[in-house]
């Protein structure tokens, strides 16, 4: 297939693309910065110059390509628009990126939510993420009235090192920089808030089973376990060499250096079951735990 990728140069979207082009199918990238174009290249990927905001460019790849990866920003309601108009009719699959933080909790840091969600759960999303579940909806709803094979995926807290540009992921990296700068592992609150968590290589293949056998309107969380932050902050304390060491980042404080992201990201709980993608495609998560990558990556 020609595929069209959207945040190729990124974390997420490079990783995919190149387990894509790994699987044999062409990749069209899009990307921001003409300085990511020729290291695009290099990596086997066609680039596209432009930004979310350019309908035009992406209504011609999408309607130029075999299927659209969208993995750019899950909030931009303009762009999932577009290609659901570009799609229409046409039977294409479009793979919208999300993230498990839908189903997250306000506990920053000092509560353990004990409901565990899988794709069938009910759930009421925090105020800050009621717009990223109305997208998803609209990507799944386009599957079934649209004649788009719409589908949405929903990392949770993603680790590894990227397989496309080396970039890093958001939630893992901030904990090591604030562990670095305090001297501590860091954990918001508490740190008994827990979150699911995923390989950057297992998730990728998920992408790429997705595009080849998920039915329209399909709907996955990926995860391969779980941790809390406060062992997360224990885990990188020892691999930083600071003992095992950890110190409570205050909410309030958290927030008002990384703004609302803080709540969502780091302060909640997000405990979710990849039971779709397991039962369904036949994923098999087979790469290193979190803390076997964190002590072998940051010694």
């Amino acid at each position: 297939m020609k595929v069209f990728v959207t945040g190729a140069s990124g974390y997420i979207g490079g990783s995919v693309a190149k387990a894509l082009l790994e699987a044999g199918h062409t990749v069209y990238g899009l990307v921001r910065n003409p300085d990511k174009m020729e290291p695009l290249r290099q990596l086997g990927i066609e680039p596209v110059l432009g930004t979310l905001e350019d309908t035009a460019v992406l209504t011609e790849y999408a309607k130029l390509s075999d299927a659209v990866i969208h993995t750019a920003d899950s909030d931009h309601m303009k762009a999932v628009e577009t290609f659901i108009a570009a799609l229409r009719g046409t039977g294409k699959p479009f793979l919208h990126t999300s993230g498990s933080s839908v189903v997250g909790d306000d506990a920053r840091g000092d509560t353990t939510c004990e409901q565990i969600f899988d794709e069938e759960t009910p759930f009421v999303p925090m105020d800050i993420r009621a717009d990223r579940v109305a997208i998803n909806n609209l990507v799944r709803k386009a599957g079934i009235e649209d004649w788009v094979r719409g589908i949405v995926i929903v990392p949770s807290m993603i680790y590894g090192n990227a397989l496309g540009l080396p970039v890093e992921s958001d939630q893992l990296p901030q904990i090591i920089r604030k562990s670095r700068e305090l001297g501590a592992g860091v954990h918001v609150g508490k740190g008994v808030n827990r979150w699911s968590n995923v390989h950057i290589k297992d998730l990728a293949e998920l992408y790429v089973l997705a595009l080849e056998k998920a039915p329209s309107s399909s709907y996955f969380f990926a995860e391969s376990g779980e941790e809390s932050y406060g062992d997360i902050a224990k885990a990188v304390s020892e691999a930083l060499g600071f003992g095992g060491n950890t110190i409570s980042w205050p909410a309030d404080q958290a927030i008002a250096e990384l703004g609302d992201w803080a709540r969502f990201a780091i302060a909640s709980n997000s405990r979710v079951r990849a039971v779709h993608a397991r039962n369904l495609l036949g994923w098999a998560p087979k790469e290193e735990s979190m803390f076997s990558w964190i002590n072998q990556n940051l010694k």
